[in-house]
């Protein structure tokens, strides 16, 4: 690793006191930054104002530790200059992926001359998990996406089972299974047309996803582990935020195909700390660069230190910038 001055580091992330520090990426990322001597300031994405061409961020100093319930402590607030007055900034607030989140990729695309911004926010705004995805559809089951109950009813009368989706959703919410005889399709579609005004992801259901859902993460293109999550009993979701359980795991050649396939694509666009889901070993369903995570459940699982390797990896960013 190569040694460099300590960074002052914005996160532009969640509340502190909702962090569930036990499988949270980003304090496993705040952690990892602390013990390297960098210094954390935290802000919610509403601190940030755009004021005579600079982009300003009502932030607070901030320290962490591993102890449930004692985790955080801030110091006083200070307004930062982003630009100016800090090194990177990690855009790690939590989707939904709406016009407030758009807002602040163009926000933080101002800063992009000055300070590294991880990942990179035009990148997050252009590579949408589930329609980013579809640059790699060789990988992916078969996939629609439509607001048309026509052509649901079709493609289910297809694959005989799907899986219906927001497309901007995220942790497993609104995810359903409809089985051969599309019993309460046309209402399903009717309750999403009503919910949300975009499409939504229509996916052949694959029956391997009882035995898990593959969350693979690399690091500025390159694979750093993966963790399997399996569905809890009566389920298809396996996101561990709603009953998934994780389980140590090893990369597929065909996993390993998929990686290798988007890895220049993913550091061509300073997609830095990227998820993706993997079912079955080899079908590709979601490529996660807003807010990924898995990484504490990796490290647990493997004696990494995933944490250790995205530093390296702003690190290298940092100097390549600095040359250049």
């Amino acid at each position: 690793m190569t040694e460099l001055n300590p960074l002052t580091v914005a996160m532009q992330m969640d509340p502190m006191e909702d962090i569930k520090i036990a499988g949270d990426s980003t304090f496993h990322i705040m952690l990892a930054a602390q013990a390297r001597g960098h210094r954390l300031y935290h802000y919610l994405a509403p601190d940030l104002t755009f004021r005579d061409g600079r982009v300003l961020a009502k932030a607070r100093p901030v320290n962490v530790q591993k102890v449930e319930g004692d985790h955080f402590a801030f110091g006083p607030e200070e307004v930062l200059d982003l630009g100016r007055d800090v090194d990177v900034v990690w855009m790690r607030q939590d989707p939904p992926f709406d016009l407030s989140y758009i807002t602040a990729t163009h926000l933080l695309e101002r800063v992009q001359e000055e300070t590294l911004v991880v990942n990179d926010p035009a990148s997050v705004r252009n590579a949408p998990e589930k329609l980013f995805v579809l640059d790699y559809a060789r990988f992916m089951p078969p996939t629609m996406i439509t607001r048309d109950l026509g052509e649901v009813k079709s493609f289910l009368a297809e694959h005989g089972e799907i899986v219906v989706k927001p497309l901007y959703g995220n942790g497993g919410v609104a995810v359903f299974h409809l089985g051969k005889n599309g019993a309460n399709l046309s209402s399903l579609v009717e309750l999403f047309k009503a919910s949300w005004v975009e499409p939504f992801m229509v996916q052949a259901f694959i029956p391997g996803v009882a035995q898990g859902d593959k969350r693979i993460v690399l690091i500025d293109g390159e694979v750093a582990g993966a963790v399997n999550r399996i569905p809890g009993a009566g389920e298809i979701r396996s996101n561990l935020a709603v009953g998934g359980s994780a389980a140590k795991t090893l990369l597929t050649d065909k996993e390993r195909e998929i990686c290798a396939a988007m890895a220049p694509e993913l550091k061509a666009r300073g997609l830095l700390f990227v998820g993706i889901d993997v079912i079955g070993g080899e079908w590709l369903t979601e490529i996660n660069v807003t807010s990924p995570t898995g990484i504490v459940s990796i490290d647990a699982f493997d004696g990494t230190d995933t944490g250790g390797l995205i530093w390296d990896a702003i690190d290298a960013r940092l100097a390549a910038r600095a040359a250049a």
